[in-house]
This record gives structure tokens, C-alpha cells and sequence, in this order.
């Protein structure tokens, strides 16, 4: 076991697969002498050098493009786009042909491709680099599409994201890359699909995913502290595909949900959550489902705070529910 942050359990996981697999390729928007702008890839051009670690020109399009002609040469590349809100320049790319692949093709080719991009608010980014889009591309069917938490899934959800046949999309919230450490074993590889119960509870079920999560803890203990509720907490980690059976059989157990993420209410993935809760468990539930969002707005650059849910607003929510 090693204590890493979020980041470094990004840069050890690409550091091990470039080592255990010569097909895996690093490449992006100065990924080299500056290690991105994050520094994800920094030392990795020096250890395994120019063919296996390389910049490309800025553009999206490009980028995505190159990784889907490597992999239906046989490699393994895992691009960077700095930021999320980067990736719908290279949308068509990413929907149209990269998730699609393998179907077109009949299962001649496959996309093992890993597209990494950091997500969310968090260091006043502005309208421009603070967008949570994952929920435009969970709609994409072939696509995977990932959000760890914690360094040690960014570390075992990335190994297993390298390793698969499919193209999967890597989103690690910004805001949690250097706050957030916790014990690495690199011996644990985190499947793809599959949540993590990140507290156990029995009065209401509060789902979230990515940046999201330790608030959500936070606002569990002062539940159980202040009140006496027994809130659980589901760390979802993987969106596309959704892990369906653990998220009901905390609801059929508990009878509530609240469901909690960054990206704005109105079509955020909240809504597909709290779909399958009513359609598949509804006789359970004890109280409406309530959502705790980002607002239908443009990510603020003063007020970025007051556009991410807080403690006031989610302990709110967990109230409603519990007294309904």
C-alpha cells in the first residue's frame, strides 16, 4: 500500500501500464516537458521516450482521431484532453466513430482506446473549463464512461480501462486531484460497472459520483452526528454501464434517495438514476427522489461556489426525504 493524491495514483497507473504493455501509448497537448497542465504525465517522456510518449499540435479532433487509427493498428493509446469542456471539439470523433467501431465493423476492430479529461469546477475556471459533461456522452451505446473519487480507483479503474477491449472515457474531477489521498494497492484492479458503497446506511440512499463524494460523506457523518440518520452513501465510479443492482438494493433497503452530482440538473445523469430507481423499485420508496445539482447555468467564474451544491442545500434534501 502507498498514500498517493489523486493525480499521483493517475500518473503511477499510466507509469505501470506503459511499463507492462509496449502497445500502450501516452500522448496529448504538451503531455512531455510539462507533464500536461496538471502534470498527470510528468517524467513519463524521459522514461519511456519520444515513440512512446509524445505531443501532438492542439486540436481535439486530431487528437481523438490519431488514437482511433493506433488502436485499429493494435496499440493501446490513452490521450489526454486537459479539459473536459475540450472534449466537444472532438464530439463527432468520439461519438461517431470511436464508440462505434467495433459495431461498424462487424467485431473486425475493436477501440481499446482510453480518452483522459479532467471535469468540474473547483479552481475558477470560468464558464469554459469548469463543465461536468458526462452525461452527453453516456448516451453514447459502446462507450464506457468512468469517474473515480478516490486515488486508489483512479489507480485500479485506470489499469482496468487500459487493459479492456472497448474505449472508455476518463473523467477525473479537477478539484479532488491534490485534496484527496488516500492508501494505492496496486494489486486491487477496480472493475469497470461496478459501485462502490462508500457508506453503510439504512434511512436513505445518497447517490453520487466523482467530485461530489466527499460531500457527500461530509454531509452523512453530520447526519448521523446531528440527527441520528443513517444515511449510505453509493459512490457510483462508473456511469456507462451503470451498476443497476447495487444501486436498487440500497434504495429497496433504505426507501429513500437523494440523488447528488456537479453537472446542471436539467438532463444531467441524476435523471437516468433517479428513472431506473422509480421504474424498478418505486413500491419501495418512502419519499419523492430529489436531486442536489449544479444550476442551468454557465459554471461562474466568481460565484463558482454558489453554482456547486453545498452542505446547506444537500442537508436540506436528506431532511426532506427522512421526514416525509
Amino acid at each position: 500500500m502507498t498514500t498517493m493524491t489523486m493525480i499521483e495514483a493517475v500518473r503511477s497507473a499510466l507509469h505501470d501500464a506503459l511499463a507492462s504493455d509496449e502497445r500502450v501509448l501516452v500522448f496529448g497537448e504538451e503531455v512531455v516537458d510539462e507533464g500536461g497542465v496538471f502534470g498527470a504525465t510528468r517524467g513519463l517522456g524521459e522514461a519511456f521516450g519520444a515513440e512512446r510518449v509524445f505531443d501532438l499540435p492542439v486540436g481535439e479532433a486530431g487528437i481523438v482521431g490519431t488514437a482511433i487509427g493506433l488502436a485499429m493498428a493494435g496499440m493501446r493509446p490513452v490521450p489526454e484532453i486537459t479539459f473536459g469542456d475540450d472534449l466537444f471539439a472532438s464530439f463527432e470523433q468520439i461519438t461517431n466513430e470511436l464508440a462505434k467501431l467495433r459495431y461498424r465493423s462487424g467485431g473486425r476492430f475493436s477501440s481499446p482506446v482510453v480518452l483522459r479529461a479532467s471535469i468540474g469546477a473547483g479552481i475558477h475556471g470560468g464558464p469554459n473549463l469548469s463543465q461536468s459533461p458526462e452525461a452527453y456522452f453516456t448516451q453514447t451505446p459502446g462507450l464506457q464512461v468512468v469517474v473515480p473519487s478516490t486515488a486508489a480507483d483512479a489507480y485500479g479503474l485506470l489499469i482496468a480501462a487500459i487493459r479492456g477491449e472497448d474505449p472508455v472515457l476518463f473523467l477525473e474531477p479537477k478539484s479532488l486531484y491534490h485534496p484527496v489521498r488516500d492508501a494505492v494497492s496496486k494489486e486491487e484492479i477496480v472493475s469497470i460497472g461496478s459501485a462502490r458503497i462508500a457508506r453503510e446506511g439504512t434511512d436513505v440512499s445518497l447517490v453520487t459520483w466523482g467530485a461530489m463524494v466527499p460531500l457527500a460523506l461530509e454531509a452523512a457523518a453530520a447526519a448521523s452526528e446531528e440527527s441520528g440518520w443513517s444515511v449510505e452513501v453509493i459512490d457510483l465510479r462508473t456511469l456507462a454501464p451503470l451498476d443497476t443492482p447495487t444501486l436498487l438494493a440500497s434504495v429497496e433497503k433504505t426507501g429513500r434517495a437523494v440523488i447528488l452530482h456537479e453537472a446542471p440538473r436539467t438532463g444531467g445523469f441524476g435523471a437516468e438514476v433517479a428513472a431506473q430507481i422509480a421504474e424498478q423499485a418505486i413500491e419501495f420508496l418512502e419519499a419523492p427522489i430529489l436531486r442536489v445539482t449544479g444550476a442551468d447555468t454557465p459554471v461562474p467564474f466568481a460565484f463558482e461556489d454558489d453554482y456547486r451544491p453545498d452542505m446547506g442545500r444537500l442537508q436540506a434534501a436528506l431532511r426532506h426525504v427522512v421526514e416525509f
